[in-house]
């Protein structure tokens, strides 16, 4: 496992359940550089059994501003190709990875963080978030999966626009077109983060890598080949013994029935 200074791990409740991976850079705004990014990718790689979910985090007032550009290197075309697709599999072991994966997001959200923050299955942020793409004003091009990504988030006009105009969105509006599905008062995005994650942890494991996993690829099926995904999905489901023992306890009333939320 790579060992890296700029990543934090610690394994938290009652059950070691949850999975708390904190960007430790606060001096450089959480930027990512390729030896943080290959941590990442090892730290989702071995996370111990117990864990049924993870929360990322940034230290300090950001997220991640994104590349660290004072470590961009001059490459060719073909140097250029291998670096991003380092990126993309870091990344993938985020979004398809052994557990789901919850972000807090806080101040900057910015080219590479955004890039990673939608790798997340949940994203929780508090009023200080912003959410901006400089990549087209600064000569370069998105490289970590966000051309895929977050054109899924938030649509590719918007997307366009980012990178055209350099707009930057605030958390409201952030919120509204897609970037996160929480917003939350200054400095509890973790709070809620982590109290998601405890909540997703509950779910059957099975459960879980099904949302993880097929979801994302049924969704961009036909509707006929979906169909038959979604259906030998749930067979497979719900023929796990743990999904057979909760459908027993809802039937024998000792489940709790869904409530509606204030």
């Amino acid at each position: 496992m790579t060992k890296n200074s700029d990543i934090s791990l610690e394994i938290r409740g009652e059950r070691e359940e949850i999975a708390v991976i904190r960007l430790t850079r606060p001096a450089k705004r959480n930027a990512l550089n390729d030896g943080l990014i290959l941590a990442l990718r090892d730290v989702m790689d071995n996370l111990p059994a117990s864990v049924g979910a993870a929360v990322i985090d940034g230290e300090g007032e950001h997220f991640c501003s994104g590349l660290d550009l004072s470590e961009l290197k001059e490459r060719d075309a073909g140097q250029g190709l291998h670096h991003s697709r380092m990126w993309h599999a870091a990344l993938e072991r985020v979004q398809f990875g052994p557990v789901p994966v919850v972000a807090a997001l806080h101040g900057a959200v910015v080219g590479g963080g955004l890039e990673l923050a939608s790798a997340c299955h949940i994203r929780v942020a508090d009023e200080t978030t912003f959410y901006a793409l400089p990549e087209g004003s600064r000569g370069i091009f998105v490289g970590g999966g966000g051309a895929v990504r977050i054109p899924r988030l938030i649509g590719t006009a918007r997307m366009t626009d980012m990178m055209m105009t350099g707009r930057v969105y605030n958390a409201v509006d952030g919120e509204k077109v897609g970037f996160a599905q929480y917003l939350v008062p200054t400095g509890t995005a973790f709070d809620k983060a982590f109290e998601l994650a405890q909540r997703i942890a509950q779910n059957a494991p099975l459960t879980n890598y099904a949302l993880m996993h097929a979801l994302p690829r049924i969704a961009e099926q036909p509707a006929d080949q979906g169909l038959m995904a979604e259906a030998m999905m749930a067979a497979i489901a719900q023929s796990a013994p743990e999904a057979k023992a909760r459908v027993r306890a809802f039937l024998d009333g000792k489940a709790a029935k869904v409530k509606k939320q204030d």
